[in-house]
């Protein structure tokens, strides 16, 4: 994965400090009241209450996606509300941070769209030991998480998630260094 676009670099880097919710930089494109060229992400937000894609102004952030959709279409929210992961439904989407994502209920969708910081995944999604060894990896995320101090981290597989529980602390001062400086090495 390339990343095309320094705002974006920027704004990732802020949203790894949970300083940033939005990016002025990225190109909101204010001016079209029918909506953003593709590409861009649009002005503002709003949850959609039909079946409709809802999408999220310029949010920060790359993350980790197959086919456009975010951790493999797994609901972010249900890892805190259900403490286990739940597939989510198309027809519960929303556009946030250059990615569609799934949830398994329009209330879910709704909490993640006022908050999406909070219920998505660090390190934009991808492996949370890898990015602690200094490169992105894919992730498994109906197996292989854990919340820690509000956080969801994902992880490629079981054993890489037993290495990553060795050192929880420790492995994710080293990813919150090395990110998002691992999407370069690419």
């Amino acid at each position: 994965m390339k990343v095309n676009c320094f705002a974006t670099l920027a704004a990732v880097s802020m949203l790894s400090l949970g300083l940033a919710t939005s990016c002025a930089s990225a190109g909101a494109d204010k001016a079209n009241p029918e909506g953003p060229a593709p590409g861009v992400a649009p002005a503002a937000a709003t949850p959609a209450s039909s079946s409709k894609v809802a999408a999220q102004p310029a949010a920060p952030g790359v993350f980790y996606t197959e086919g456009g959709v975010a951790i493999k279409g797994t609901d972010p929210v249900a890892y805190f509300q259900k403490g286990e992961p739940v597939r989510g439904k198309s027809e519960f989407s929303y556009k946030w941070g250059n990615s569609l994502w799934h949830f398994s209920s329009a209330e879910n969708r709704d909490l993640f769209a006022s908050s999406p910081q909070k219920y998505a995944p660090q390190y934009g999604g991808f492996c949370a030991w890898a990015v602690s060894q200094g490169y992105t990896a894919p992730i498994d995320p109906n197996a292989w998480w854990k919340i820690v101090a509000g956080k969801l981290y994902l992880n490629f597989d079981k054993n890489i998630q037993k290495r990553w529980e060795r050192d929880i602390p420790g492995h994710i001062a080293k990813a919150d260094k090395n990110w998002p400086g691992v999407l370069n090495k690419k």
